[in-house]
């Protein structure tokens, strides 16, 4: 006899009503636009670690968990983003929604940009502060915010925008902080490997890192490893440590992950081949022809927007049909009227594999 969570169902049956239910699938296709591999880290097997390390770590960072290695390892990864100091996270999830659930206090103001990702609107509901969105990549919208803002104000940012693969006006941002002693916070999530001459993220490569409170790391993307890293302040990370639920209630990446950590640092700065080839890649896709409305992207998330949940679904279909991996990004995921093909490209795709895709896309 089933247990009776009928309840359940009202919630899965609006999803089924939108078009929007979520399944997991297991495909290999031969043409990938969809993953974060960007440099080819995974799809290469580039990152070799000891098989005698630990798979397991006994326990949080403050218990059990916590070993010399990885504070060295955490040392040097501080020395590479030019930083005071570093605290490695279990993912980039962890770290966004660690640190803006306490470093904001009750009677200060957060101001995030409108397509911030899911984990830093998670983090800023658990924290006590006030919080408002400003329309994406705005700095007018932003300005008018700020001048109603109380307290300790905080801007979050992302450096690349997941969904819509364009970079924030960092420049700006940081000026504009500056002039309301705001704090910014950035997430170089989808920066970092691809951005800069080293793949060092969007704020280094722009020289005013030292000008940014918080910067957020995730090695889930191009990287090719698991887990993530806030680094700032000697002081922040002091903080983090003392007041970060997420950190401080999870048990520890094992010793093999933060080796594996490390030997992507050994790895990515030098793929420079790799970074020039997706700029060539990214050139191309954009000479491209389509009946289709395209985000303008410097980087390799490219979106197509094909509004209707159904009809983007269709098309990704057909798609994988041909042995493409391109996935459909529906609402809720992103707004209504702007559902998507989110096109990655990687350092190992062709013109060719170009070619077909819009070839098939304009049948």
């Amino acid at each position: 006899m089933s247990y009776n969570d009928a309840f359940l169902l009202k919630k899965l049956n609006e999803r089924i009503s939108q078009h929007a239910l979520r399944k997991l699938h297991t495909h290999n296709y031969s043409i990938d636009f969809c993953s974060n591999d960007y440099l080819g880290i995974v799809k290469n097997k580039l990152i070799k670690i000891d098989s005698e390390l630990n798979h397991g770590s006994r326990g949080s960072r403050l218990l059990a968990g916590n070993d010399i290695t990885t504070q060295n390892v955490e040392k040097k990864l501080a020395q590479f983003h030019n930083a005071e100091a570093a605290l490695i996270f279990n993912s980039g999830y962890d770290a966004n929604v660690g640190l803006l659930s306490c470093v904001p206090q009750k009677g200060d103001t957060i101001l995030y940009d409108y397509l911030c990702h899911a984990s830093i609107r998670d983090g800023i509901r658990l924290s006590f502060a006030t919080a408002y969105s400003f329309e994406h990549n705005n700095i007018d919208d932003l300005q008018k915010k700020l001048e109603k803002s109380t307290g300790t104000i905080f801007i979050v940012t992302e450096t690349v925008f997941s969904m819509d693969g364009d970079i924030a006006p960092l420049n700006t941002i940081v000026d504009l902080a500056k002039k309301y002693n705001a704090h910014v916070i950035v997430d170089e999530a989808h920066a970092i490997g691809v951005i800069g001459n080293n793949g060092e993220g969007l704020a280094q490569h722009l020289n005013i890192h030292h000008q940014i409170f918080a910067r957020i790391y995730t090695y889930g993307k191009a990287c090719g490893v698991h887990g993530a890293l806030i680094v700032g302040s000697t002081t922040l990370i002091n903080y983090c440590t003392n007041f970060s639920r997420s950190f401080i209630y999870s048990t520890a990446l094992p010793p093999s992950n933060v080796a594996a950590i490390a030997a992507s640092y050994s790895i990515f700065p030098f793929l420079k081949n790799e970074r020039e080839n997706i700029h060539k890649l990214i050139k191309y896709f954009q000479q491209q022809k389509i009946s289709y409305t395209t985000i303008p992207s410097n980087t390799p998330i490219q979106a197509i927007i094909i509004p209707n949940n159904t009809k983007v679904k269709e098309i990704a279909h057909k798609l994988q049909s041909n042995d493409i991996d391109a996935r459909a990004i529906v609402y809720p995921t992103v707004p209504k009227g702007t559902e998507r093909l989110r096109i990655i490209l990687h350092s190992y795709n062709s013109f060719q594999e170009i070619d077909k895709l819009f070839e098939i896309l304009n049948k």
